[in-house]
């Protein structure tokens, strides 16, 4: 059982909770993170929320003294370090592919000379592009899509081949990949170059396919991160959150409590060396209904903005099957949307928090990535 952990981007949100829970089972950790002024601010210093007993060793994956520096005495690495935001990623191309596709290339580099006992990498949700739908003759379809001139004339939902309706049903990791966008390419990459590599050089290797997290410690001020902390921000700001096409797209929620837990079961559970697993709560709920529930959660009687627009890369409907995931790890989400959003609120209103949405909403409708 490894001992010494390192976390590769270990300052951000999802890290740090995986770091606390470590250190509460009795390992060591290291974290190496670049702390990128988007995610921690103009200043890029240490984060109060970062446990004192995290080593933490400030750096870039893509260095390679810098990644072999981390390592030593490392015996299992969680491999977080990465660029996040689809809307983001269709224009900052090579930023993505640098830090996300190269960062890990030079990561699995270095552990062929250092080999770990385990290395978990976090995937995404996103490399499905649509989720799996039911076709109305009953069998299933994996390919659904949606045609830009279908999206400009405010037809949200996808139609199967017939162009009759389909159902989401959730998302087994069996579903073919759909990559719409350059982050999803990106995080499709890191996925398969380490579960490849690893089975080549003998380092045991899970990938874990993140749903929309969400929970404390989310970066308010970035417009690029998970929905719940860009609509907080706005609510914060006293704005309504915006809700693009109509606000009926269904997403699966999951609490960072719950993906801290998950992490550790990949860490030390056997059967999921090799395998790739979806971890989200399973649930459904619609991105206006979650707009609505974080307003009430924080005390806010402003009503999401639905825009009618849509950006370049986004999907319709994804939710998860965590079957996989109960049956050869254990994992059931625990944390209840409601508690978890009441939890969130509490936290957010003690931050400060940066409307930047309208920002980045213009930098897409500038380069024809959303109508």
């Amino acid at each position: 059982m490894p001992s010494h952990v390192l976390i590769t981007g270990g300052a951000g949100f999802i890290g740090s909770h995986v770091a606390d829970r470590l250190l509460a089972r009795g390992y060591r950790v290291r974290v190496l993170d670049a702390l990128l002024p988007q995610v921690h601010g103009p200043d890029a210093v240490r984060p109060d929320y970062l446990h004192p007993e995290i080593d933490l060793q400030v750096g870039d994956v893509r260095d390679a003294r810098a990644v072999r520096d981390a390592l030593d005495g490392i015996d299992a690495v969680f491999h977080f370090a990465a660029r996040v935001g689809v809307g983001q990623s269709m224009y900052r191309v090579d930023d993505y592919i640098d830090h996300n596709t190269r960062g890990t290339a030079v990561l699995m580099e270095a552990l062929m000379a250092h080999p770990m006992e385990r290395l978990v990498v976090a995937s995404s949700m996103s490399i499905y592009g649509e989720g799996r739908y039911r076709c109305t003759d009953g069998s299933f379809t994996d390919r659904a899509c949606r045609a830009d001139a279908q999206l400009r004339a405010g037809r949200w939902e996808p139609l199967g081949p017939d162009d009759l309706p389909l159902m989401p049903v959730p998302t087994p990791e069996d579903k073919a990949p759909v990559l719409s966008s350059v982050y999803a390419l990106s995080k499709f990459d890191q996925e398969v170059m380490a579960l490849v590599l690893g089975r080549a050089y003998g380092i045991p290797t899970t990938a874990l396919r993140f749903f929309n997290v969400y929970g404390e410690r989310q970066a308010l001020s970035n417009p690029y991160t998970g929905v719940l902390a860009i609509f907080a921000s706005r609510l914060l700001n006293d704005r309504a959150p915006l809700v693009f096409e109509d606000g009926e797209q269904r997403r699966d929620f999951v609490s960072v409590h719950d993906v801290a837990e998950a992490c550790l079961l990949a860490l030390e559970h056997p059967a999921a060396v090799g395998e790739a697993f979806n971890i989200g709560s399973g649930d459904s709920i619609s991105v206006r209904a979650i707009a609505e529930r974080v307003a009430v959660a924080l005390g806010r009687d402003i009503a999401p903005e639905i825009t009618g627009r849509f950006r370049s890369g986004d999907i319709r409907h994804c939710f998860a099957d965590t079957s996989k995931a109960r049956q050869r790890l254990g994992f059931t989400a625990q944390v209840r949307l409601e508690d978890g959003v009441s939890r969130l609120a509490e936290w957010l209103a003690t931050q400060p928090a940066e409307d930047r949405v309208p920002e980045a909403a213009e930098e897409l409708r500038l380069r024809g990535l959303s109508a």
